[in-house]
């Protein structure tokens, strides 16, 4: 834990005080640290609401000011169920009511596990800590906000308010943070994403399912002509596969049973054996010859949740000798993954996307190069996109759940965690390791990037596998002429376009830059004379002679409208054209959030814009 987390979790002992300062009966669950704040889950008959955060705050304050010493104390099971049955557990002294979820917490912590309370002042909570030394150690805190949640997060359990907070060391860290959330809130990629006209969700089509309008799909396409081409300089060779596949595929590469809950539920399609064995042609075709072996002809197919399994087939489809290897399969793989309603939110969570993959096939040998050649790739993609600020999460399996949500080859686990740990440790990049969060076949790498204004997304994967090359029976010759199996790489550094674009519109407010905006120029006309406006169309075919996105403003409305109108949608460049730009083969710049840059030769501001675009400037 560390100390803005045990700041945190003693704020919320704090918060729970304060309650029962102002409520008695209130009886409480959890109330740990989280991401950015703090919670207690509170079961009250009152309802709390915003409108109560003033005084609750403010009891808070006394607290805090009082400075009381939070106080460790070890107890046995006993003692604490007598505790429990006495109302004592979270709650200021003895009440008549017993701490009815602290109970059944004492129930469930195991047997051989030490119990611990922590008093500050009159209140005592069960706890395992660890605490500030005092109350008055919390700095700056506020009351955030009030929501349901079900004890445990079970449905079948009570309903429960959870009162959520934050803190920090100081009120300007405190300010910052609010200030970040208030700058959030205009960045937000769905409230941008409808004004620029990016993207949309149609109740028709289904939710999770993302549409790009023409200029959300122009940076889905730049972000991939960006890919391919740092792919191909890669010497990565690119492949397209189907959008799905039958069962037995996923079987095989384990997916089922071990990510069936992610899933789109299987379709059940008849093939018609009949006409196949009337067919010589079919009947003779090695795609039909498995169906015609089956009693059975009913099958099912999966919507494709991800893209290995297919490139794993294709590695198989050809001999491969060592020196095939290091062998990269890229594709732009569109994916179906079923989440849970509750979880879709905008372009960050859907159930349609279209990944940014790769797969690596190589031998141990060439491994530790490899990987580092992937980690050097997200390294340059992040100084393209301005993200100073990165962590990659090395995630190991727990050894207590092989068999269960990891394949159970614990010898393969602890070579391939132990590889992956070598190569980050060599190589600098700053990563922290997390238990029990890798894929099911093998230790992964997760890239958490921060935007500009300090929020955190989740954007890149990188995964080690050892399984499914086995589980394909993947094989390569060796230099001995023995068969040997190749380790798996799965990356995807600009992940998914749809968390990605994501991403960035929040990351640049939606003022991408030149190479990336939907509406690269427009050309805004002072007046319609019939000359000017022909000037205007020569530059417009000019600029699109070289691929460059540019449009022409002819409506009536006066120069003011236009370039308001051009500076609501966020084009990059305006060019204003006037009959002296006109007569002097000129143009007046304007650039997004710049402001008015003054008249340059007509040749002079495009050639600027086409080095812009071929360098891609930020």
């Amino acid at each position: 834990m560390t100390d803005l987390d045990r700041l945190r979790h003693s704020a919320s002992h704090v918060l729970a005080t304060a309650i029962l300062k102002i409520w008695p009966e209130a009886q409480f669950a959890a109330g740990p640290p989280v991401e950015n704040g703090f919670y207690y889950d509170v079961d009250l008959p009152h309802r709390i609401s915003p409108d109560d955060f003033e005084k609750i705050e403010a009891e808070m304050k006394n607290e805090i000011k009082a400075n009381h010493p939070f106080e460790r104390i070890e107890v046995s099971r006993d003692e604490a169920l007598v505790l429990g049955k006495q109302g004592r557990l979270a709650a200021l002294g003895e009440r008549p009511e017993p701490s009815k979820f602290k109970l059944d917490i004492i129930e469930n912590i195991p047997a051989d596990e030490k119990i611990s309370l922590y008093r500050s002042g009159d209140f005592i909570d069960l706890c395992a800590g660890p605490h500030v030394k005092h109350t008055g150690d919390i700095g700056a805190f506020r009351l955030t906000s009030v929501a349901s949640a079900y004890y445990k997060g079970d449905e079948k359990n009570p309903q429960l308010q959870r009162v959520y907070g934050t803190a920090f060391q100081t009120k300007k860290e405190l300010d910052d943070y609010f200030a970040m959330l208030e700058e959030a809130k205009k960045r937000d990629h769905r409230k941008l994403g409808k004004e620029l006209e990016l993207f949309v969700f149609d109740d028709d089509v289904g939710p999770g399912l993302p549409m790009f309008l023409p200029r959300g799909a122009v940076i889905a396409e730049e972000l991939e002509r960006l890919a391919k081409e740092t792919e191909f300089a890669a010497d990565y060779q690119r492949v397209r596969t189907p959008h799905i596949a039958r069962e037995s595929l996923y079987k095989k590469s384990g997916h089922l049973p071990y990510y069936a809950e992610s899933m789109f539920p299987p379709m059940e399609l008849t093939e018609d054996v009949e006409a196949i064995k009337q067919d010589p042609l079919k009947r003779e075709s090695s795609e039909t010859a498995s169906t015609l072996q089956r009693s059975n002809s009913s099958t099912r197919y999966y919507l494709k949740a991800m893209n290995c399994p297919h490139h794993h087939k294709l590695f198989a489809a050809l001999p491969r000798s060592y020196r095939d290897l290091p062998l990269r399969f890229a594709e732009y793989g569109t994916d179906y993954r079923y989440e849970k309603s509750g979880e879709l939110f905008g372009l960050m969570r859907v159930r349609s996307l279209q990944m940014n993959d790769a797969h690596l096939y190589m031998t141990p040998d060439q491994f530790e190069a490899e990987f580092n050649a992937v980690n050097e790739m997200y390294l340059n993609y992040f100084k393209l996109f301005g993200i100073d600020k990165y962590l990659m999460r090395f995630s190991t399996h727990d050894p207590a759940k092989l068999g269960q949500k990891f394949v159970n080859e614990p010898e393969l686990w602890k070579k391939t965690e132990d590889m992956t740990r070598n190569v980050l440790k060599n190589s600098g990049i700053n990563y922290v390791e997390v238990p029990n969060e890798a894929a099911f076949y093998g230790p992964k790498i997760d890239v958490q990037a921060w935007s500009v204004i300090g929020r955190e997304f989740s954007i890149a994967t990188n995964q080690v596998d050892f399984a499914q090359p086995r589980n394909f029976d993947l094989r390569y010759k060796d230099r001995d002429n023995t068969n040997k199996i190749p380790i798996c790489i799965h990356r995807a550094p600009l992940g998914t376009h749809e968390r990605f674009i994501g991403f960035l519109i929040e990351h640049y407010a939606g003022n991408f830059p030149m190479w990336l905006s939907p509406e690269q120029v427009r050309i805004l006309t002072i007046g319609d004379d019939p000359k000017l406006m022909d000037y205007a169309r020569s530059i417009v075919k000019e600029l699109r002679a070289h691929q460059v996105r540019a449009e022409l403003d002819d409506s009536s409305d006066k120069i003011n409208g236009k370039i308001q109108r051009a500076e609501q949608m966020k084009v990059h460049t305006m060019f204003v054209i006037g009959k002296r730009d006109m007569e002097a083969e000129a143009v007046s710049v304007r650039v997004h959030g710049k402001g008015n840059l003054g008249a340059k030769p007509r040749t002079e501001a495009i050639a600027e814009i086409l080095l812009s675009i071929k360098e891609r400037r930020p």
